[in-house]
């Protein structure tokens, strides 16, 4: 068995992804998101219910990740699609940024709204993000992971795994055009692994620094290096059963 397949192999021995179609993984996907962002880092206000939610959670298709076997709830992203018969009501990100965005490299306002989306509200759980520096940060990343010591050596599954659903969801719905408000480090992990997550525009402030970038669906599935592909392979028909699912649901 090659090491390239091994990669996903490894991902489906620990850990299940899928888009939360239902109103259940949904709540799960609210209840993470309590954890981390309101119990955790008080990025938030804590909730009665439990769940943190914001008005953005209905245009939205979210990501679940668990622990295979347990059924640990691990982390969660999720992809804000623009109304497309309202071009006028911008993103998060399009307010945020709106005045460090290089408009020269990619101008939202510009691109056709039903091909743009943004990715946002990753977080992971505190189990799943126990490494030194991990407490102060809703995303588990560190430069360690991505040094080339082997397909497997400290790869980091969770956060690579989130960003490839909402490729994976992306693609599958025509939204070409993936925004995200990203650490500067971490855009720059990514692309030592080929996935080329392009800087737009300068430093902001928001839950420390953070940088407008750009993902292009296809380009990151189209261009994927081999490593990495068998590992998306597996998210992908996670996607697309879990949209099987529910068509077969609805008929």
């Amino acid at each position: 068995m090659s090491s390239e397949r091994n990669l996903g192999d490894s991902f489906q021995q620990y850990f299940e992804i899928t888009p939360a179609l239902s109103q259940d993984d949904r709540e799960d996907v609210f209840r993470i998101r309590h954890e981390v962002y309101c119990r955790d880092l008080g990025w938030e206000p804590l909730r009665a219910d439990g769940m943190e939610t914001d008005a953005f959670d209905a245009q939205s298709v979210h990501c679940l990740l668990r622990h295979r076997g347990s059924g640990m709830l691990v982390g969660c992203t999720r992809l804000i699609l623009a109304d497309a018969t309202q071009p006028q009501a911008l993103l998060p990100f399009e307010e945020s940024c709106a005045e460090v965005i290089d408009r020269r490299i990619a101008d939202p306002a510009a691109l056709p709204r039903e091909q743009v989306a943004e990715v946002s509200r990753l977080a992971v759980m505190r189990d799943f993000r126990q490494r030194k520096g991990e407490q102060q940060s809703a995303l588990a990343v560190g430069a360690d992971d991505f040094e080339p010591r082997g397909p497997q050596s400290r790869f980091p599954f969770i956060p690579v795994s989130l960003y490839l659903c909402a490729a994976a969801i992306a693609l599958r719905l025509g939204r070409e055009y993936c925004f995200v408000l990203t650490e500067p480090r971490l855009a720059a992990h990514f692309s030592r692994i080929g996935f080329d997550i392009q800087t737009i525009g300068g430093v902001i402030e928001h839950r420390g620094e953070r940088a407008p970038s750009l993902l292009r669906a296809s380009k990151v599935v189209g261009e994927m290096r081999p490593l990495i592909r068998p590992f998306y392979e597996v998210v992908e028909a996670s996607v697309n059963a879990a949209y099987a699912r529910q068509a077969g649901g609805a008929s």
